[in-house]
Parts: C-alpha cells; structure tokens; sequence
C-alpha cells in the first residue's frame, strides 16, 4: 500500500456527519420537500432544533412573530437555505479542532472557511451574476480535506515546506509530491462517502486548480477567487499560507477587477467582524453549534 493509498484508507474511516444531518441532506437532495419528514428528523435533535430557532428567530419578521416550533421554523426557510444550515450546523464542532499538521489553533479553520464562504457569495453579488444558493455550502466546505489531513494524518510538514521553497511548488502540488494526493482530492473523497451531491463535491475537489476542471462553473470560479480573498484578507492563515496558484482564467470569466476585490474584502471584512461573537463561542467546548 503506497502513501496515497494509506491516506484514503484512513480517511474512509474517518467518523461521518452525524447521521440527522445526512438523513436531512438526502431528503433535500432528492427535492423531497416533505417538511414533516425533515421537521422530525431535526426536532430530534437538540442542536439543530436550538440553532434552526435561533437563527429563523433572529430576522426582523420572525422576532414580531417568534417561531417556537422546528416546522414553522421550516416554512420560513428554502430549502438550498435549509441545506446550507444542517451541514453547517453538522460540521462547526468539528471546524474548531486544532489541525496540528497545518498549524491552524481552534476556531481558526471555522474563520477561514467562513471567509471564503462570505466572500464568494459577495463577490457573485458584487459582480451582478445569479448564483446558486449551493454556493455558501460548496465554498464553507472547499478546503475540508486539510482538516482531515491535519486531525487524522501524520504530516510532515517540514518536507511539505521544503518543496514548496525550494522547488517553488504551490501548496497542493507539493502535497501531491509528498503525499501522492492533495487536500482538494481528499475532500472531495470524504464527502463523496458521505453522500453530498457532485454539485458540491467538484467545486471542492476542482477549487484550488479550475483550470483542471472539465467545463465552466460558475460556482467553481467564485468559490476560487473567494478563497484566495479570503486568504489575502489574512483570515485563519495556517503553515500553507498564500502558497497556491491563482487561475488568470476565472479572473478573466468572472471580470473581476481590482477595485471589485478591493470591495468585496471590505465587504467581508465587516460581515466577519459581525460573526466574530460566534467564533468565540465555538472555540469553547459547550458551545453546541
């Protein structure tokens, strides 16, 4: 068994999202808009059930009129929006372990990823285009591969750093040099096994190389730029720092200009700042996002 192999054994037992948050996945996978199907799964569940309040409870409509129960909760939300929440809400606890192999502390990883997520939903509106609502979710779970490989891989990074110096590597290729695969590959494998669509699962495996990808996306392009905004805003910055290609050609399909990049990472930059409560909370351990 080679290195590659290795990796992609361990990462086929790494745990799964919990098993309400994949049942209400497929459920809005297959356009199967049985609310009271989905309200009984989350209404079982005491995190989903207090976050899907609070966060229905927090628009202006709904705090004249509170929502008290998971299924009026759901006839408030679409259900792009109702994805975006279960597999956020699955995953934040798992965003905020320390990843060791990336030098990335607690809660530090959650920022990032919500910065690339913020920031290719605000580009996309910045620019005037119509963007899937998948959009958040495929960018918040983009670099989910470098959490499996910092938390469950012993990797060294000494050898990672040394390519990318010395061999003037970008991050993931140098990975692929020592590894045999990369962080984008590795995600796209997990949450294949875990049953999110391929809408999803190429932007993630495809978001790092574009220009590798069979076609044109939309989503791929905003989810490419977002995260190398994000990156330069500076957010949850680890070992790998700002050690990966850029593609001309997403630059060039989306018409993104410097003045454009210039307001969308303010624009990010002030959200951030408005989250930042709940990054505090999510880096202590009774915190049940």
């Amino acid at each position: 068994m080679n290195r590659r192999e290795e990796i992609l054994d361990i990462v086929s037992k790494v745990v799964a999202l919990p098993s309400c948050v994949g049942k209400a996945s497929s459920l809005l996978e297959n356009n199967v808009e049985d609310f009271a199907k989905l309200a009984r799964i989350i209404e079982h569940d005491p995190g989903l059930t207090a976050n899907l309040l609070k966060m229905v409870n927090a628009s202006a409509i709904a705090r004249r009129h509170p929502i008290q129960t998971t299924r009026d909760a759901l006839c408030w939300l679409e259900a792009p929006d109702i994805l975006q929440f279960v597999i956020s809400t699955g995953l934040a606890p798992t965003y905020v372990r320390t990843i060791d192999g990336y030098d990335q502390s607690p809660g530090m990883y959650l920022q990032q990823s919500v910065a690339v997520a913020i920031a290719a939903c605000k580009l996309g509106k910045a620019l005037g285009v119509s963007f899937p609502a998948y959009t958040y979710t495929a960018a918040l779970l983009a670099g989910v591969g470098k959490l499996v490989l910092g938390t469950y891989v012993k990797v060294d990074m000494h050898r990672l750093m040394s390519k990318v110096l010395e061999e003037n590597l970008p991050f993931d290729k140098a990975e692929d040099a020592v590894l045999g695969i990369n962080h984008a590959e590795i995600g796209e494998f997990l949450l294949k096994r875990w049953g999110l669509p391929p809408e999803i699962t190429d932007v993630v495996r495809y978001h790092l190389r574009p220009d590798d990808y069979a076609g044109e996306s939309l989503v791929l392009d905003l989810v490419h730029v977002g995260n190398l905004l994000a990156k330069l805003i500076g957010v949850g910055l680890g070992a790998d720092g700002l050690n990966y290609d850029l593609s001309t050609n997403s630059i060039e399909r989306l018409g993104v200009t410097p003045e454009i990049a210039d307001r969308v990472s303010a624009e990010v930059v002030t959200e951030l700042g408005g989250l930042w409560d709940l990054f505090v909370e999510c880096v202590d351990r009774v915190c049940v996002l």
